[in-house]
């Protein structure tokens, strides 16, 4: 199991990111959250496969249509295998 940390800049507020994160989080069987934070961007902390996480990431490098992304920082986490769904904050 993998636990991250990713805050995602860019234009992500106003532009469904949140909600998009959560639909590919959970169609990838990924536990964790992700919510607006008040520079802009968008924080995730989510947990899973380690390959599972790494293709949530993949895909959080572009987001939504609406979405653009500018960068990405990942930072693992200990793995704490208490979430046991993905929220919207």
């Amino acid at each position: 199991m993998r636990r991250v940390r990713a805050i995602i800049s860019g234009r992500v507020q106003g532009v469904g990111y949140r909600a998009a994160t959560a639909t590919e989080a959970r169609r990838l069987g990924i536990f964790g959250w992700v919510t607006n934070r008040s520079d802009g961007g968008v924080e995730i902390e989510a947990e899973g496969p380690p390959d599972k996480v790494d293709a949530l990431l993949g895909w959080c490098e572009y987001g939504p249509p609406a979405a653009q992304v500018t960068k990405v920082t990942v930072d693992d986490l200990p793995v704490t295998n208490k979430d046991r769904e993905f929220k919207i904050r």
